[in-house]
């Protein structure tokens, strides 16, 4: 199956920019960045990311509330501090053979920057990838990550797998089944995470009086390191 997977990506492979380097950083900020976000989404932030710090030790001389500030839109704002983190820990420490070791890198991020930009032999196994394991049953090699990622986002989908075009669909087993996708997350819009964003987009405009702001969510982005509250004032980590 590997010679036919990527003779579908050499054809219909997406083109990001983060797969013409071997940049461990600007690898790293690219998985970073695309956990639980869409990748049209990510291009343009981590190009913009990418030309105001283009190395580890430009982010690691930043401030928190700089990086911040860049990440505004992206989500998940915690990954923009653990980044920033990471990047400290590069700086001083040099990189670390197993990148688990940094702040926020788990292993299917330490796979991917290991395989992407060092060229070792281990498959990053993200949702779409084991998706696409599971259902041809079949031992991918880390020759066919990148294909199996896009296979995976863009014609084995969870819910309505696109069967008709994929290239594996003749030897796959699950061929024209249907799977509800493994986890289904709450809407956005009304929930404590929308109210936690809007928050955090206030103190990231200025720092702002307690009393003017969600208490619970400033409670819950302080425990996270996203703000820091001082005197009944709230702002972003200097």
């Amino acid at each position: 199956m590997d010679g036919e997977l990527q003779a579908w990506f050499r054809a219909n492979g997406r083109d990001l920019p983060w797969r013409t380097t071997r940049d461990r950083y600007a690898i790293l900020v690219s998985e970073v960045m695309a956990q639980q976000t869409q990748v049209d989404r990510v291009v343009p932030r981590w190009e913009r990311w990418l030309e105001r710090w283009p190395t580890v030790e430009a982010l690691a001389a930043a401030s928190p509330a700089d990086a911040i500030r860049e990440w505004q839109g992206l989500g998940y704002n915690r990954r923009a501090l653990n980044l920033h983190r990471a990047a400290q820990h590069v700086a001083a420490h040099g990189w670390p053979d197993d990148l688990t070791d940094l702040p926020g890198v788990g292993r299917y991020t330490a796979d991917a920057v290991s395989c992407f930009a060092l060229g070792r032999d281990v498959l990053p196994v993200d949702v779409n990838v084991r998706r696409v394991q599971e259902r041809t049953g079949y031992a991918f090699t880390a020759a066919a990550a990148q294909a199996l990622m896009d296979l995976g986002a863009t014609v084995c989908l969870a819910r309505v797998p696109r069967c008709e075009v994929c290239p594996l669909a003749r030897a796959c087993p699950s061929r024209g089944k249907r799977y509800e996708p493994l986890r289904k997350q709450g809407p956005f819009e009304g929930s404590f995470r929308q109210r936690r964003a809007a928050t955090l987009r206030l103190v990231a405009d200025a720092e702002r009086p307690v009393a003017d702001l969600d208490p619970d969510a400033v409670a819950s982005l302080a425990r996270e390191g996203l703000v820091l509250v001082s005197e009944g004032t709230v702002s972003l980590p200097g």
